[in-house]
């Protein structure tokens, strides 16, 4: 399974972007997806969740602002991105897990799938 992350750049505070994640191989529909970022000096950090019943999950500081959606026939998770501040400044990294559970969790370790990450950085 390869992820391939896209969309990021250079924004205004109180800009939008959309972040997509494209999946080749494997069955797209049986996996959890999720967002990652790290920003610099900082570890990387959950972002939001989206499972495979298509329950989603957000870390509270983007909450409100970000969304995230699925198009499993085009196996490729989204992250739009709205009212962007500049503490959002981050490379995004999508990763995903190929399972049968249900259990949709929000921390690196579970997932073995990573893309190669994509830069967002939001202007002041």
């Amino acid at each position: 399974v390869q992820l391939q992350a896209s969309g990021g750049g250079l924004v205004p505070t109180g800009g939008s972007l959309r972040l997509s994640c494209a999946a080749s191989g494997g069955t797209f529909s049986r996996y959890t997806l999720v967002w990652f970022r790290q920003a610099p000096g900082k570890e990387r950090e959950f972002v939001t969740v989206i499972c495979r019943s298509g329950s989603t999950n957000y870390a509270g500081s983007v909450k409100g602002r970000f969304t995230i959606s699925r198009d499993n026939a085009k196996k490729t998770v989204y992250l739009q991105m709205n009212s962007l501040k500049p503490e959002d400044t981050a490379v995004y990294y999508c990763a995903a897990r190929d399972t049968i559970l249900t259990h949709c969790p929000t921390t690196e370790h579970n997932y073995n799938y990573w893309g190669q990450g994509t830069q967002v950085t939001v202007s002041s």
